[in-house]
């Protein structure tokens, strides 16, 4: 695996990427550098950076869009307004959905679109992730 040889610049990389629109499988890596003896709290930490700052940037890419593009792309007036009122009565506690596998990375998106605040949301992205990557750590040393 080449993303090996950049060290922690590789697995924040991954991380970065896999939380961006590309199917990237950030857990496999993680367990990767473990395997290869890396630091299990440093690999937490770079992971969690790196998946959080490419939440963000799903984040920023929805906000500069404008939610008229976002109701092409849901294709009914009747699913746009079934997520902006999701949105407006959630919140930025939907960032605690950020980490799951396919629905995470395009809500985020979408929490930018309806410009979701962006520090509560950041605060609970980097929870949902961090937690996960917690608990990965855990089962890898049972």
């Amino acid at each position: 695996m080449e993303y090996a040889a950049l060290g922690l610049f590789g697995l924040f990389l991954v991380s970065f990427l896999a939380a961006t629109l590309l199917p990237l499988a950030s857990e496999g890596v993680l367990l990767y550098f473990l395997i290869i003896g890396f630091d299990p709290w440093m690999c937490w930490l770079v992971a969690t950076l790196g998946n959080t700052l490419g939440g963000t940037t799903n984040y920023f890419l929805g906000k500069i869009g404008h939610p008229d593009n976002l109701k092409k792309r849901l294709g009914s007036a009747e699913r746009f307004e079934r997520f902006a009122n999701y949105t407006h009565r959630y919140g930025f506690w939907l960032g605690l959905l950020s980490w799951l596998p396919f629905i995470g990375d395009p809500l985020v998106l979408i929490l930018g679109y309806f410009r979701t605040p962006f520090w509560p949301l950041l605060l609970t992205m980097t929870l949902s992730k961090g937690i996960r990557y917690a608990v990965i750590l855990f089962l890898w040393n049972q």
